[in-house]
């Protein structure tokens, strides 16, 4: 071991080499994370200034749009100034930092994801208790155990990522740091920590999935039970909006971290879905297909 050199930093290598194409990137995802930002801090502004906005679900909107925007500031600024410089580094403690406010801040929104869906289905299978099964005491005490999980789900992980040693070759072909890639550039065996990783995220998923696939059943279930088609719609359209979240956050997010790393293109693909496109559709899917949100919304920039 006395003739390894030890790396220091990393080099990621981004979505292109080709100087033009990464022009063309940074535009492209710097419009997305403006208005990743404004969506979501809009979000946040309307939620809390807006008395008629006061109820659970809002509750847990503005903590998931807060949620976005910690998700896409993790990843991005450091992947637009790369696009920008010809020396993409990040030092090894910057990259195992970066991947512990990634699995941070992606743990807790799925754990946010779980408790929203629960509220649906309170809201939509027992509306006469909704008020006293959903209060506030218990709706803080939700967030606040999806923030813990999140927490206790990232930092093993990163902490048992000190104990590698990296010795080169000391490139990631990718546009951020995540604990799967870092893996295969260790000189000691890394199968503790990807048994870790895939154990921790396995264990997340059957805790949060499960609550997720009860809830909609159960709404399903209420919804086809209504008789009046007007009804069902209102019925289905207070939900579908979540639903699409959880789809396209869950099926992305999963993905990356339970498959065997390849190295392939579909994997960088897949975490701008779930880091970067899915906090910049969440305001969109919510503000869009939601009357209330719209009227707020409306009322706010009039004002």
């Amino acid at each position: 071991m006395k003739n390894l050199t030890i790396v220091t930093e990393f080099v990621l290598m981004g979505l292109s080499r080709n100087p033009q194409i990464q022009t063309i990137l940074f535009a492209l995802f710097l419009v997305i994370y403006l208005l990743t930002l404004m969506g979501n801090v809009m979000m946040i502004l309307v939620i809390r200034t807006d008395s008629h906005l006061k109820t659970p679900m809002y509750f847990f909107l503005g903590h998931l749009s807060f949620l976005d925007l910690c998700l896409s500031s993790v990843t991005m600024p450091k992947m637009l100034q790369n696009l920008l410089m010809q020396k993409k580094t990040v030092s090894v403690w910057g990259c195992v930092t970066q991947s512990f406010f990634l699995i941070f801040s992606g743990s807790t929104e799925a754990c946010l994801l779980s408790a929203m869906a629960y509220d649906r289905y309170a809201a939509i299978c027992h509306p006469l208790l909704y008020s006293m099964v959903m209060n506030r005491p218990f709706c803080v005490g939700m967030v606040t155990v999806a923030w813990a999980v999140g927490f206790l789900n990232s930092l093993p992980n990163s902490l048992f990522t000190y104990n590698l040693h990296f010795c080169g070759p000391n490139i990631i072909p990718h546009f951020c740091c995540e604990l799967p890639s870092l893996f295969p550039l260790s000189c000691t065996d890394p199968t503790a920590n990807e048994a870790l990783l895939a154990g921790s995220c396995a264990l997340l998923g059957f805790v949060t999935l499960p609550l997720i696939l009860f809830s909609y059943s159960r709404i399903i279930s209420a919804i086809l039970s209504i008789r009046s088609s007007e009804g069902q719609g209102k019925a289905f359209s207070t939900c579908s909006s979540h639903l699409t979240v959880v789809l396209l956050y869950y099926g992305t997010a999963l993905f990356r971290y339970m498959t065997p790393l390849s190295g392939s293109k579909l994997e960088q693909v897949v975490s701008i879905q779930y880091s970067v496109i899915t906090s910049l559709l969440n305001p969109i899917i919510y503000s869009l297909k939601n009357q209330e949100v719209k009227a707020a919304l409306y009322k706010m920039l009039k004002q």
